[in-house]
């Protein structure tokens, strides 16, 4: 009886989410991540602060013109830290948003290139990431 129970709150907490458009934690955290990266590479923030969290791969042959890119880790306390976790799915974002022009813009066609991610209202989903060509 009790799994019944259980179930049920979690298709109501479900249903919720989707009538009120409410994001689950994860996405919303990779979301913040993308907006962070942005600020940073587009030098919002102070540059003498954020110089060394994120370095641009010079030899960038597909995607976009701002790579970061990252030496492999084998410890897990690198491993799961921001300048690490951001890497793919920055990479994998589109040339026309990590080129926009301010942060309102650069949110809004985030929006745009994961608006059909299922991790938007499942959390046992990952992002999906679209490698870019």
């Amino acid at each position: 009886m009790p799994s019944n129970k259980s179930n049920k709150l979690d298709i109501n907490v479900t249903v919720k989410d989707l009538v009120l458009n409410l994001h689950m934690l994860r996405y919303r955290r990779h979301r913040g991540d993308m907006i962070e990266v942005y600020k940073i590479l587009h030098n919002i923030y102070d540059k003498d602060i954020t110089c060394d969290i994120l370095h641009i791969s010079r030899n960038t042959t597909r995607g976009h013109s701002l790579k970061p890119s990252t030496q492999p880790s084998r410890l897990d306390i690198r491993k799961y830290s921001f300048a690490v976790r951001v890497i793919r799915p920055w990479n994998s974002l589109p040339e026309n948003t990590v080129s926009a022009l301010n942060v309102q813009t650069f949110e809004s066609r985030l929006d745009k290139a994961w608006n059909d991610q299922p991790i938007k209202f499942n959390y046992k989903e990952e992002l999906r990431l679209f490698i870019a060509s």
